[in-house]
């Protein structure tokens, strides 16, 4: 019952204890941990290509991440436009020239080649193949152990979270109302609630969210949750300029995890730099809650 609890947690927590502050090293560090992203989203494209009833499957990942994207990100909107309205965060910043947006959706999209390509060499069935699904395990170990070492080394502490109010507050309203919004499409689409939470608990952290749900249950879920994190990322690539001028807590809670890194410098440059301390707690606070809350949900 807590294989995938152990799995997911016990290498986070012993790279955590790792204290490293090697520049260097810890580069190398960074540079792995973009090729894990890409290792394990490919081992998820060839498990994806073993499914039985392929056809049918593939309509029903669609299905699936179209009600749990919309759910989700209309509940985190809501609660936000809340929040920001109960706390609303002012700022006299005038938006600076932000980076190639059109970049960094291509970027992302980048990812989902990924998949694909790992789902046509899986449609080979070459016999090796077949140990993808442990393959995937053993990367997934070596990818939450290097997340961890790179926590550690990000230089936050407990303090610090508890201190910057503001940006624990939005992860909070983020985690929960992200939840509720599982919660709504598991019943629309007549998912057991269980499911439902796990996929909103990932948070857009979608390297992580596509292998554990896959192990846990099955390649359909655990492709939705990697499709369901991109479309995260995507929308608030797009969105975080406008929504920079209606309220900074909306614009910072749709980032989800990627706010401490591949969202920061567009929040940077529409928000303001004071925005940073908040956004990376943000995005640590729910960079440590999503694999325990998938990990939990998935045992």
């Amino acid at each position: 019952m807590y294989t995938d609890l152990l799995i997911v947690l016990l290498p986070l927590f012993i790279g955590y204890l790792i204290p490293l502050s090697h520049q260097p090293l810890l580069r190398l560090i960074n540079t792995l941990l973009g090729w894990m992203v890409y290792v394990i989203l490919f081992l998820m494209g060839i498990s994806l290509a073993f499914l039985e009833n392929l056809s049918a499957n593939l309509i029903l990942i669609l299905k699936y991440t179209s009600v749990t994207a919309v759910c989700i990100l209309a509940l985190n909107f809501l609660a936000l436009l809340l929040l920001e309205k109960r706390f609303p965060w002012r700022t006299a910043h005038k938006q600076e020239v932000l980076p190639s947006r059109l970049n960094m959706v291509v970027d992302s999209l980048k990812l989902c080649g990924i998949v694909i390509a790992g789902f046509l060499i899986g449609l080979t069935e070459w016999s090796f193949l077949h140990h993808a699904t442990k393959m995937s395990e053993l990367a997934l170990i070596l990818l939450l152990a290097l997340v961890g070492i790179q926590l550690r080394s990000s230089g936050m502490t407990l303090r610090q979270i508890a201190l910057n109010w503001r940006g624990m507050l939005i992860a909070i309203v983020v985690c929960i109302s992200a939840l509720i919004g599982g919660a709504v499409a598991a019943q629309l689409l007549g998912l057991p609630l269980k499911t439902g939470l796990a996929l909103a608990s990932s948070y857009g952290w979608y390297s992580l969210s596509g292998i554990v749900l896959t192990e846990s249950f099955g390649p359909v879920i655990g492709s939705t949750a990697f499709f369901n994190d991109l479309i995260r990322e995507l929308v608030a690539i797009m969105l975080i300029p406008a929504l920079a001028r209606k309220g900074r807590s909306v614009a910072l809670g749709l980032c989800g995890a990627t706010s401490m890194d591949f969202t920061l410098p567009i929040l940077q440059r529409s928000t303001g730099v004071e925005i940073v301390p908040a956004a990376i707690v943000h995005g640590f606070i729910l960079s440590l809650a999503a694999p325990i809350l998938m990990a939990f949900l998935s045992s």
